[in-house]
């Protein structure tokens, strides 16, 4: 038995839902380990096409038991949401967990980072505005509310009224707003509480009593967006490293095993920062409209996703953030309409040609160097082993499997849960 970790290695949107998916038909335990419902998987399976933002995408097998670990933001309000609509969608009722010492995303983290993007303008983040900044920063500040305060009214008052002392100095006078109410806020918080009370554990025990099981971890967004390592300040707000899992869970540091690291055959992107492989106009049009299901869109936001070619420095730099084992290469089937494959295989920054992953600054001023590979032109979807491919498709594969670094052992070429072949 074992303990795996499903990352992305770019900057969200790889296909993580799915992979993870796929192997939560044979896990016991699926775990959320950060995030909240900033960002969403797209999962299309015999129950239909779903789009988790906070559920963990092994709520389709009735063997496993979902988990929110205490380093997920929970929204309850959303949860509730996804999850009464799972039901109704004629999904059995999926085992969840909920950690007790998880935090809890308030009312008031959204309207902040809403009124905090609206007040930079075009100096905005491009937040998902699900109040992932706002959440944090308490949590940092040690003034959040955990699960586990939701139970006794009287204490929670209190702790409300400690967490919106500032904040309401801010809505007066910075955002030239309404105050926020402490018992209102209260009242909301209390019946949300008694709705999950079912829910909720003490996840880390839960999953220490059972690392003699298949235990699989899932994280959200990729590499490029953590707060540390990623594109900084274009990050996210909690780690989507794989070394953080045990952290948020609680389990020991030796317990991961596996890193299964998911990589588009392209590059796409949701939010503002600098993106040296991007491409505009009608090839990203293109590009874009082939993607995915319905195209590349945001599965949260709905937002269009700027599109670039395979970028080896940035992915390189993803898989060895994420200390990948093994790779997926998603999407691959997407690229059959193309004569030439664009790939991103260096940076220029002025007369120099570099490999590195760089800071922030020198991003902006990179541009990429590109190679060409012949394309496939030729549907491959239906394709389950890889001597099958067309020898192209391999030899793309094979190209990438060699600039990365590490290998790649899954390979998607479809929507569904099956399409996919295991090298």
């Amino acid at each position: 038995m074992s303990v795996s970790a499903v990352v992305g290695a770019n900057w969200g949107d790889e296909g993580k839902g799915k992979i993870t998916d796929l192997l939560a038909q044979e896990a016991d335990f699926v775990v959320r380990f950060q995030g909240g419902n900033n960002a969403g998987h797209t999962i299309i399976n015999e129950y239909g096409k779903f789009q988790l933002h906070l559920l963990p995408s092994g709520v389709f097998n009735p063997n496993t038991t979902n988990v929110l670990a205490t380093g997920v933001a929970v929204n309850i309000e959303a949860f509730l949401k996804e999850y009464k609509e799972l039901i109704s969608r004629s999904v059995p009722e999926p085992n969840i967990k909920i950690s007790h010492r998880a935090q809890v995303v308030l009312p008031h983290h959204i309207l902040l980072d809403k009124l905090e993007e609206e007040r930079l303008g075009a100096k905005q983040f491009g937040s998902t505005k699900s109040g992932m900044a706002p959440f944090y920063s308490d949590k940092y500040l040690k003034i959040g509310i955990q699960v586990a305060d939701l139970f006794d009214y009287d204490s929670l008052l209190d702790k409300v009224k400690r967490n919106i002392e500032k904040k309401n100095i801010l809505m007066e006078y910075c955002y030239k707003t309404t105050k926020l109410e402490a018992v209102t806020i209260t009242d909301y918080l209390y019946q949300l509480g008694q709705e999950i009370k079912r829910f909720t554990c003490d996840t880390r025990k839960l999953l220490l009593d059972n690392l003699d099981k298949n235990i699989l971890m899932e994280g959200q967004l990729g590499a490029l967006k953590d707060p540390d390592h990623g594109i900084y300040p274009m990050t996210t707000s909690s780690s989507p490293l794989a070394s953080f899992a045990p952290v948020s869970t609680g389990l020991p540091a030796r317990s991961l095993e596996k890193v299964i690291t998911v990589v588009k055959a392209y590059s796409s992107c949701v939010g503002a920062g600098p993106f040296v492989s991007e491409i505009f106009g009608d090839e990203a049009d293109q590009l874009r409209s082939k993607g995915g299901d319905d195209g590349e869109y945001g599965a949260t936001t709905g937002r269009p996703r700027r599109m670039g070619w395979f970028d080896v420095v940035a992915t390189k730099y993803g898989c060895e953030l994420q200390g990948t084992t093994d790779v997926v290469l998603s999407l691959l089937d997407v690229l059959g309409y193309l004569d030439e494959i664009p790939l991103c295989v260096a940076y220029k920054l002025g007369k120099d040609v570099i490999h590195d992953f760089p800071t922030f600054s020198d991003l902006e001023r990179a541009t990429p160097v590109i190679e060409t590979m012949k394309g496939w032109k030729c549907d491959i979807s239906h394709i389950r082993k890889f001597e099958d491919l067309p020898q192209e498709a391999q030899d793309y594969t094979n190209k990438i499997e060699e600039l990365i670094g590490c290998p790649i052992t899954y390979i998607s070429v479809g929507s569904k849960r099956d399409d996919i072949i295991i090298r």
